[in-house]
């Protein structure tokens, strides 16, 4: 660092990483479950997935946020979808492989990736 441009930069940067996990209502929700069973069974790998790939893909009206127990351990890795006006989606059994997948589908076109939801789980 050698110039306050390049401070500044760095700063801008930082923030823009930091927006990404601030929750917004009015944004599209990736809410990933991250009580005990859910980090055990691999949800900090797919947290740090869907950061890196909204960042990625500069999607600003999309929040990445984290919570509790959602009360399906059995299902863990779980996220929810939220997209304001429309039905909350649950994926179940998730892997930092098929995030890019959900982004594309159901984030940037609008169309769930229904072979990764908690029905299909169930039945």
């Amino acid at each position: 660092m050698k110039t306050l441009a390049e401070l500044e930069a760095i700063r801008d940067k930082a923030r823009e990483k930091m927006t990404i996990r601030e929750d917004n209502r009015e944004a599209i929700r990736v809410i990933v479950g991250m009580a005990t069973c859910g980090i055990a069974a691999g949800a900090r790998p797919i947290l740090n997935a869907f950061t890196s790939e909204v960042s990625k893909r500069n999607l600003g009206n999309v929040v990445v946020i984290q919570t509790g127990c959602i009360g399906m351990c059995q299902f863990e890795p779980i996220v929810e979808v939220l997209i304001p006006g429309k039905e909350k989606v649950t994926y179940a059994k998730m892997t930092p492989e098929k995030v890019a997948r959900i982004v594309a589908d159901h984030i940037v076109n609008g169309n769930p990736v229904m072979e990764y939801t908690i029905g299909k789980m169930i039945k």
